[in-house]
């Protein structure tokens, strides 16, 4: 059996209870067999004892598959090195042993078993990359250059095995112009590319092909033509399948096609020509970033992939490289590096080897940066392994002398530690162990006799590489105050020294604080006061203490300047006093003027803001930058920055998925109202802010719980001749009006079109009508669920055919047969502001015509004008003011009250109902200022009465805005908007009677 004595004592217990759980399963044979390798290969032996000792997956590979580990064991695969062409042929003579080598004539598909064969590689591959690794036959780039060869070499066999399949089908895809066979180019990205690939790596692919066309039959058989875009989307589904679906055997490689154009509501595989379209018009920075590492790894797999894949290269340089010095990456790196530093301040992550403050990333970083500056003038700068590139920019002076093999040293052990976190359970981590075994054992394996040694060596590292960092990414200037600036108002707060201390009179205090120019001395004062008898401050940590000690003269300064002091104080008390047990949120109060000097301004102009910032702190990151603070971004910016964020979440990860959203839809919430408090937007921008925050949200959440169905379930299928199933979200009130406030609700409605008679094409397979409601309930889950981060957003499906009771995702046809034959006028009208705001394209033109149709039919001008009223006085009569007229004179509820919000609304959708039929223009628009406008253009409204309805509407709503930005009801005096309110009720009172 094996020796312990190269085993420290510490790891006895570890390698005994491995040795242990091997006896209990061998057999007699099996245990014989194994001592008799052990005594034949003492060397080896040993080296299987520290494997079994470092990692529990290689040990748990070797008792759950006996007999062929003695035969892999036996082979000995670990002594030697392998090139990837080696290690291609060893996996194409496993799949010819199985008939599953689609060069071969007794070729016999079956894709369950090429699933598993390929899984089966991988076992053997990972067992030989770890143990060479562990035992350090293997240094760390043969490693990753292991791993990457093994993701290419299983990437071609599934494209090889599916494409055979797939042409007897459908044919062969054709180039449309060049009548030439297209392949499929596969780009593998990041770690991939660069052959750098850790033991529990993702890899992040994106799928192209040259031309656009359709599939011919050739000599292949096949009966049926689809289109090339077709024909590789289903190639590209069945290549992730095989790769990244979870079975018995476990999986390949985790896939990640986010990084391809447009990320997951992207199509998931791209002809050449919308591949240049989309990097010309809509590349990003950060796609730039990840481009760097962009490398081919289909090969020759389909003719033509290699000389298709440089055309692809040479396509994409441009956009990688631009001809100049382009210094503006510098720019760009820091924004990257600030986001991830927020999430690993959000999460507690600093001990992350990866992505924590001097972690691989920033080595990754410094090297990057350069590449985007100067790539494109030194084409040397495009290689793509970090350890090429850093001796090469020390040698062009980008780094100082000794810069390279401090990085590189650095960056080797950092890998090696990554490897040493990931092989002991093969799980996707980079975060330093936090039970001491685990601890132990790592910087056993890393070469150390504790983990305080190998500890302190980490810290060392990474404190030269984040100082080699901060010298290339510093800013221009440093703008922090000093101290000095604040000395005069540190004797206006009593510091703590000692449990005796004796706070001032409220007089004397007050005075102070009054000869000082602080606005409102008395009740400032009386708040101090309170604050600093609290208990909270009584029983806080001396660290803490002094933290708040440094703040309050810095806040008393800038309350100074205001003139409603009091109150703004009161406001960020309440924040102070839910963080006095997370006291790095005061530091960073301390540490940043310009943060605090947001704070006080956006706290003293909203309650609401403040209200926020206290129930979640981690907000208060959104004010380090006032360029990003007070320039809110459009729609696709928005986009593009959640695509960002989501990228560093693993698809799978569904909490960690929903946390990312909820901070999101915080920190851009809160920059809205920060535009809106200091008047940077008016109301019409703000309402298009918060809907388009919403629908790109809810275009995550859809690709969500998508991919999520179709990984438990398979995708629906439709039947013969019908087209890819489709679904959508159509917002309805507020968001589909374009007008959503601060906590506004999200009124939806789900709509698909699969026929119901189809099923999923998954191993649990269901019916698609079950498929599409399970969508919608998922959807609605992430959404609504209550987190440590509150709820995304509050959902009110009531609107849906037949409301509650009706089905919760109702077909295309169903929701036509309802609203032609059952729907009632306020659901009609309720139509009139109704638009899909996330779903597929072609169902969504379904839609439009649908609505526009429904809203275009001939209706009865009496009976529909007595529908609008009588449902506009049962509003007003639950909602409005109530009481005796006195009693409503003294109030103006802007939104119910007669002349408000609610008549104009009605009064738009009257006239879509009551006109479209001659005006379809009418149709176009889902928001009431552009119907408005629309009934202005088209004769069916005066020029007076349209732009007197769209001011009032505009008052009425920056009022409310205002309102609730202040936490108060939507409710003025009774004197305001006297003038708007009488042109309102004019107008009804023209068209509609009453």
């Amino acid at each position: 059996m094996l020796s312990f004595d190269s085993i420290p004592a510490r790891f006895h217990p570890v390698l005994q209870r491995q040795l242990a759980l091997w006896q209990d399963r061998a057999s007699d044979d099996q245990a014989q067999k194994l001592n008799d390798w052990v005594s034949a290969n003492p060397e080896s032996a040993g080296q299987l004892a520290k494997l079994w000792v470092t990692s529990d997956y290689a040990a748990q590979v070797a008792v759950d598959q006996m007999d062929h580990f003695l035969l892999w064991l036996a082979a000995e695969p670990f002594a030697h090195e392998l090139t990837q062409e080696e290690m291609a042929g060893q996996l194409t003579l496993r799949l010819a042993e199985h008939k599953l080598d689609v060069s071969n004539d007794d070729f016999a598909p079956d894709d369950k078993e090429f699933d598993r064969q390929l899984r089966r590689f991988r076992r053997d591959m990972m067992l030989r990359i770890l143990w060479r690794d562990f035992c350090r036959l293997a240094d760390m780039s043969e490693t990753t250059r292991d791993m990457s060869h093994l993701a290419e070499v299983t990437i071609q066999a599934a494209i090889a095995f599916h494409h055979h399949q797939l042409q007897g089908r459908f044919g062969i895809p054709t180039g449309k112009y060049s009548n030439t066979p297209q392949p499929m180019v596969v780009l593998g990205m990041g770690k991939l590319g660069g052959f750098e690939l850790n033991v529990s790596s993702d890899i992040d692919l994106i799928f192209t092909y040259p031309e656009s066309g359709e599939t011919q039959p050739g000599d292949t058989g096949a009966k049926r033509s689809i289109s090339n875009q077709e024909y590789f989307i289903k190639l590209g589904q069945k290549v992730i399948n095989s790769l990244d679906t979870a079975t018995g055997d476990g999986f390949v490689f985790r896939v990640d096609m986010r990084l391809r154009p447009y990320g997951q509501s992207g199509a998931l595989v791209l002809n050449f020509d919308a591949m240049e379209e989309y990097y010309q018009t809509q590349g990003r920075e950060w796609e730039r970033y990840a481009m760097i590492k962009a490398r081919v790894v289909s090969g020759e797999i389909m003719p033509g992939g290699e000389q298709a894949g440089e055309q692809l290269m040479d396509l994409l340089r441009p956009f990688t490289y631009r001809r100049y010095l382009d210094f503006s990456a510098i720019d760009s790196m820091r924004d990257m590096k600030t986001l991830i530093n927020r999430e690993v301040q959000r999460k507690g992550i600093s001990t992350d080897v990866k992505l924590g403050a001097g972690g691989i990333r920033e080595i990754e970083f410094i090297v990057q940066v350069f590449q985007m500056i100067r790539g494109g003038k030194d084409v040397r700068l495009r290689e793509r392994q970090v350890l090429i590139l850093l001796p090469l920019l020390e040698e062009e002076g980008f780094l100082p002398e000794g810069a390279a093999a401090e990085l590189s040293e650095a960056y080797i052990f950092l890998r090696n530690t990554e490897h040493g976190i990931q092989g002991y359970q093969d799980k996707q981590t980079q975060s330093l162990p936090v039970d001491e075994p685990d601890q132990e054992r790592l910087a056993w394996l890393m070469g150390y006799d504790s983990f305080e040694a190998f500890h302190a060596q980490l810290a060392v590292y990474r404190s030269g590489v984040n100082a080699h960092f901060q010298d290339v990414i510093a800013e221009p200037e440093d703008s922090k105050q000093t101290d000095d600036d604040f000395a005069e108002w540190e004797p206006l707060w009593p510091k703590q020294s000692g449990p005796d201390d004796v706070l001032p009179e409220l007089e004397v205090y007050a005075q102070q604080l009054q000869d000082k120019g602080v606005v409102e001395p008395e009740q400032v004062a009386e708040i101090l006061l309170k604050l600093l008898s609290s208990r909270s401050l009584q029983t806080m940590q001396s660290d803490g203490r002094t933290r708040l000690d440094a703040l309050m003269p810095r806040l008393l300064a800038l309350l100074s300047e205001l003139q409603e002091s009091a109150e703004t104080l009161r406001r960020i008390l309440v924040l102070v006093e839910a963080v006095v047990r997370r006291t790095a949120y005061l530091l960073l109060l301390v540490e940043n003027p310009d943060a605090l000097r947001q704070l006080v301004r956006l706290c003293g102009g909203s309650s609401w803001i403040a209200d926020q910032l206290a129930q979640h702190p981690a907000l208060l990151d959104e004010l380090l930058d006032p360029r990003s603070l007070y320039s809110p971004p459009d729609k696709n910016a928005l986009r593009d920055e959640l695509r960002q964020q989501v990228l560093r979440v693993s698809w799978d990860d569904l909490e960690g998925q929903m946390e990312t959203l909820r901070y999101f839809r915080m920190a851009h919430g809160l920059r809205v109202a920060a535009s809106e408090v200091t008047d940077v937007l008016p109301l019409m921008k703000v309402s298009d802010y918060l809907t388009w925050l919403a629908e790109v949200i809810l275009e995550h959440v859809l690709n969500l719980a998508w991919q999520q169905m179709v990984e438990r379930h398979g995708r629906p299928q439709p039947l013969e001749g019908q087209p890819e199933p489709d679904f959508v979200v159509v917002g309805y009130g507020k968001l589909g009006g374009i007008e959503l406030g601060h906590g506004s609700d999200l009124d939806l409605v789900f709509i698909h079109d699969a026929d119901a008679r189809g099923h999923s094409d998954g191993e649990r397979s269901i019916d698609n009508q079950t498929f599409f409601t399970r969508l919608g309930q998922k959807m609605i889950h992430i959404l609504n669920t209550q987190t440590i981060s509150g709820k995304l957003y509050e959902v009110d499906m009531r609107l849906r055919p037949s409301g509650n009771s009706g089905l919760l995702v109702s077909s295309l046809t169903a929701f036509e047969k309802y609203q032609r034959n059952e729907a009632w006028t306020w659901e009609h009208q309720a139509l009139t502001r109704a638009r899909v705001v996330a779903g597929g394209e072609r169902l969504t033109g379904e839609f439009e015509s649908l609505r526009n149709n429904l809203l275009q039919q001939t209706r009865d001008d009496a009976a529909l004008k007595k529908d609008v009223v009588e449902m506009r006085e049962k509003m007003r009569s639950h909602l409005g003011t109530k009481g005796s007229e006195e009693k409503k004179a003294e109030q103006f509820h802007l939104k119910q009250d007669a002349g408000g919000i609610v008549d104009i609304e009605f009064l738009v959708q009257y006239a879509v109902l009551a006109w479209a039929v001659k005006a379809p223009e009418l149709c176009r628009w889902s928001d009431n200022i552009r119907v408005l406008e629309t009934l202005k253009a088209v004769d069916l409204l005066s020029d007076e009465e349209a732009d007197q309805l769209i001011e009032a509407y505009k008052v009425y709503r920056s009022a409310g805005h205002r309102l609730a930005l202040q936490r108060q009801p939507g409710v003025v005096g009774g004197g305001e908007f006297q003038a708007e309110r009488e042109s309102v009720k004019r107008i009804w009172g023209r068209y509609l009677g009453a």
